[in-house]
């Protein structure tokens, strides 16, 4: 029996659990393979009742995920595809840049076709689905903050070829507009709050700030890299700093850095500096958008502080394990997204080549800083580095380098995003001397991006 071999039957929750992520992703992916996968995971178990449980659990996400996929393709809208339609909508995110206008995501209130009653809010076909808004250049899009209810007019439709990503986000329909005017209302309750949370954050992320700044702040905070203009999005891409621009594991990390001094500073005992740190992650994830990348930190940010405060040792890849457990019971698709595909390659691939890299560096004599930021960088570029070249068709070669020299102004940015948008809940105005320092760190990352992007060959197609 191999030493590898005998370290993962020493770890039975981590073999149950990776069980039940592979019964989980072979729904989607590959269906056929659930008894090979059930054989596959009672042999690496050994043991006969843990190569049962093994067996069960792959079964069990099988089954769950069959559960969960039905409930979400659950709709009530293709008979209306094709005919023009009248619809109460919740704004689900801001609008975001694509050919030939914008598109974003929204919940249906209420739908009918033209000529027939809408209903009552909450009610009729289609409520409480999801849908894609294809925005034309030519329809006047009213100002509406997430959460916000519009009604639209536009033709409904099957979701394209190119517009099946939507799916991975639970759309079942997209909706072509003529028309759209906002109601003034907003939708209520904990994602209402929510909701006034982030457009305060957002209002105060945005202050004493030019127009660029203030999106590539609200982008680095928030995840919300919408208003950032095409020249700066396609440097961060080429010079493979988007990442950045995403709501990931590193804002949770340095989310739970801040704030776990200012717990124990307060005084709070283990428990309330526990709850605390939960509370934090748990409003984080939906204001930064909830996306399947920020889900997945957020369990592992959960999971490690609980460990971290319970004084036991955290494992990161059970930690890891179930961070995909829990994202694919929510979404089975989930798998299939580019974010979500890239954000576990980076842990994974931190957690494998790190350490490695860093000793062979500091065996080199380079200074410890150094060579911890280099290595998890070189780590995390070329842990992603296969995805981004299939889904992408291109490679960056300055990926290293520039993220090495803008990890300095990383963390500093999150910080003073973080507490201006937390001061921004009083007034926008306290947020204004916290951005004025930003604004020099902002500007640095942002020539980091353009210069590195402007090198000859700095992106190779492949």
């Amino acid at each position: 029996m191999s030493p590898a071999l005998d370290r993962l039957r020493a770890h039975p929750r981590h073999l149950v659990l990776a069980g039940l992520l592979a019964g989980q992703l072979a729904v989607p992916l590959a269906p056929d393979a659930v008894v090979l996968l059930m054989a596959a995971a009672a042999a690496l178990a050994g043991r006969p009742p843990l190569a049962l449980l093994c067996a069960a659990a792959v079964l069990t996400g099988t089954v769950g995920a069959h559960a969960r996929l039905a409930a979400l393709d659950r709709t009530q809208l293709p008979p209306l595809f094709g005919s023009t339609v009248v619809a109460r909508v919740v704004l689900l995110e801001q609008p975001r840049p694509a050919r030939f206008g914008q598109t974003a995501l929204v919940e249906l209130r209420a739908l009918a076709p033209v000529g027939a009653p809408v209903g009552a809010p909450g009610g009729g076909v289609g409520a409480g689905e999801r849908a894609m808004l294809r925005i034309g250049s030519r329809v006047a899009w009213p100002p509406a903050a997430t959460g916000a209810i519009v009604d639209v007019r536009g033709r409904l439709r099957a979701l394209g070829p190119f517009e099946r990503y939507m799916r991975l986000r639970g759309a079942h329909a997209a909706l072509a507009l003529d028309a759209a005017a906002a109601t003034g209302a907003r939708r209520r309750g904990p994602l209402g709050a929510v909701d006034a949370i982030r457009t305060r954050a957002e209002r105060a992320l945005s202050t004493a700030l030019p127009a660029p700044q203030a999106a590539l702040l609200r982008g680095m905070t928030l995840g919300q890299d919408e208003a950032l203009d095409a020249r700066t999005r396609a440097d961060f891409r080429i010079s493979s700093l988007a990442h950045v621009l995403a709501a990931s594991g590193q804002n949770v990390a340095l989310l739970l850095a801040l704030a776990l001094p200012l717990l124990a500073w307060a005084s709070l005992g283990l428990r309330g500096r526990l709850l605390g740190s939960l509370a934090l992650i748990a409003l984080y994830v939906p204001l930064a958008g909830a996306g399947p990348s920020i889900q997945r930190a957020g369990i592992m940010g959960a999971a490690t502080t609980v460990a971290a405060l319970a004084g036991r040792p955290a494992s990161r890849w059970y930690a890891l394990l179930l961070a995909a457990a829990a994202t694919l019971a929510l979404n089975p698709r989930a798998g299939g997204d580019v974010g979500w595909q890239l954000s576990f390659a980076a842990v994974v691939a931190i957690a494998l080549l790190a350490g490695r890299i860093r000793s062979a560096l500091t065996a080199r004599r380079m200074p410890a800083p150094i060579a911890d930021a280099l290595a998890v960088t070189a780590a995390a570029t070329l842990g992603t580095a296969p995805l981004l070249a299939y889904h992408f068709h291109q490679l960056s070669l300055v990926g290293i380098p520039a993220n090495l020299l803008a990890a300095p102004a990383i963390a500093p940015i999150t910080w003073l995003g973080l507490l201006a948008a937390t001061a921004g809940q009083l007034t926008p105005q306290l947020a204004a001397p916290l951005n004025a320092l930003n604004a020099y760190l902002l500007a640095y990352v942002a020539a980091i991006a353009h210069v590195a992007a402007s090198i000859p060959y700095a992106s190779v197609s492949v």
